[in-house]
């Protein structure tokens, strides 16, 4: 089908009814890839959750959000940075339905093919996902050209079966990037009818299993789509545990808790490294950024000896 473009939108709708202080450095990851002699490589990876079906810009009236965000806007600034940078990633970490006429009307059609546009390159589910059933999902599911991670939902029971995918390796500039979603129970935030034979599984065990396997192939960088939610007050599984829990994850993108964030923050796990942890807020009001640099070894060989996060950013949409 032809893409959905940016000038189509409203006839569409007419015609159907941030910086981290220093540098800091993961030693003894990234063994398995080569690097030339004094070649430094830059991965800069670009995020967002719980765009809401926020295509347009919030209203001039909005008494918090007038003017801002808009998918044409984040599309001009996606499209700038490829420019910049040579090696972009981009990704969302779920709910991007619900609360605009737009999914009232199109059931998530226009939200899908204007990603699709924009180069999304893997998303996973949230809650919000589900707001049409199973049914209403995989309906308008076509219209992404980007595939859905969902590790700890099986759909195996549902029409969903097969129809999004574990885990997903990317490779960009000779990098492998390993990326796999984890979304969160369903059971009291859903209706039951509206994920049917859905079954969740523990996103801390899934987590571990997929960043090890995802290692054991190779993967210079282990980042988990999360829509578990930044951090609770009680014990609720959010990204904060989920981090300080791993030992093979190296960036967790997060949603579903609309939580804004200047930059990304820094988690110590099991093994004593750090995994950032970021979210950009919701609405499509931000793209999250982080800049990461893979190094050749300190100790002057050829291949990848560490990795440097050099800067993370969350940038306002306007």
């Amino acid at each position: 089908m032809t893409a959905f473009s940016f000038s189509d939108r409203r006839s569409f709708l007419k015609k159907s009814g941030a910086g981290l202080a220093g540098m800091l450095l993961i030693p003894d990851l990234l063994r398995e890839n080569v690097l030339h002699k004094d070649e430094t490589r830059r991965l800069t990876i670009l995020h967002t959750n719980d765009m809401h079906s926020r295509i347009d810009p919030f209203p001039n009236d909005d008494p918090q959000y007038a003017g801002l965000g808009g998918m044409e806007r984040r599309a001009a600034m996606i499209a700038s940075i490829r420019k910049a940078e040579q090696n972009v990633l981009l990704l969302d970490a779920g709910d991007i339905f619900q609360g605009t006429p737009y999914f009232n009307f199109f059931g998530g059609e226009p939200e899908l093919r204007l990603m699709s546009d924009m180069g999304y390159e893997a998303a996973t589910m949230g809650n919000h996902d589900f707001d049409n059933g199973l049914e209403g999902f995989l309906k308008v599911l076509h219209h992404a050209q980007f595939p859905f991670l969902c590790s700890n939902y099986d759909f195996s029971g549902t029409l969903l079966n097969k129809h999004t995918f574990d885990h997903k390796i990317i490779e960009k500039g000779g990098l492998k990037i390993g990326l796999f979603g984890i979304g969160i129970e369903l059971k009291g935030l859903v209706t039951e009818k509206n994920y049917g034979k859905t079954v969740w599984l523990d996103p801390i065990e899934i987590a571990k299993d997929r960043s090890k396997m995802l290692k054991q192939a190779g993967c210079n960088l282990i980042i988990c789509i999360s829509h578990l939610g930044y951090q609770y007050a009680n014990e609720k599984v959010s990204d904060i545990k989920l981090a300080k829990e791993s030992t093979m994850i190296d960036i967790i993108l997060g949603g579903h808790t609309h939580t804004f964030m200047e930059e990304a923050a820094i988690v110590t796990n099991k093994t004593g490294k750090p995994v950032l942890v970021n979210q950009a807020g919701w609405g499509g009001l931000r793209l999250g950024r982080i800049d990461i640099s893979f190094n050749k070894s300190r100790s002057g060989g050829t291949s990848i000896g560490e990795i440097s996060y050099l800067q993370s950013s969350n940038r306002n949409v306007i």
